[in-house]
């Protein structure tokens, strides 16, 4: 399970966004869906619902090449899930979204 390190700029910049701009590929539109039945929409909806968000921080385990950013956040119907994303030229291009584990729930509810 990737690791996360909280910075301070990544939760002010998302949760001032009004406008999120996303960027998708073919790979990372399908692939969320077929391992967890979790589409592009719903990915969307998490950041779209600022107020439900945690944001988790920068990742720094796995180590990857090119900084990776975690939030936990709930979509439109209600579904806790967690993404794992990236930011090029101001979109965001997710990475990777899933239901929560048991301790990111855990987590979540400690902090909102």
């Amino acid at each position: 399970m990737a690791q996360f390190e909280f910075i301070e700029w990544l939760a002010t910049w998302l949760l001032s966004l009004t406008d999120f701009v996303f960027e998708w590929d073919e790979g990372n539109s399908t692939k969320s869906f077929a391992k967890h039945r979790v589409d592009v929409e719903r990915a969307e909806q998490v950041f779209r619902n600022a107020e439900m968000l945690v944001p988790l921080g920068i990742q720094i385990s796995p180590v990857s090449n090119e900084p990776r950013f975690g939030a936990l956040g709930v979509d439109t119907s209600g579904a806790h899930l967690s993404l794992c994303f990236t930011v090029r030229e101001g979109k965001i291009r997710v990475i990777s979204v899933r239901p929560m584990s048991r301790k990111e729930r855990k987590h979540y509810g400690e902090v909102r």
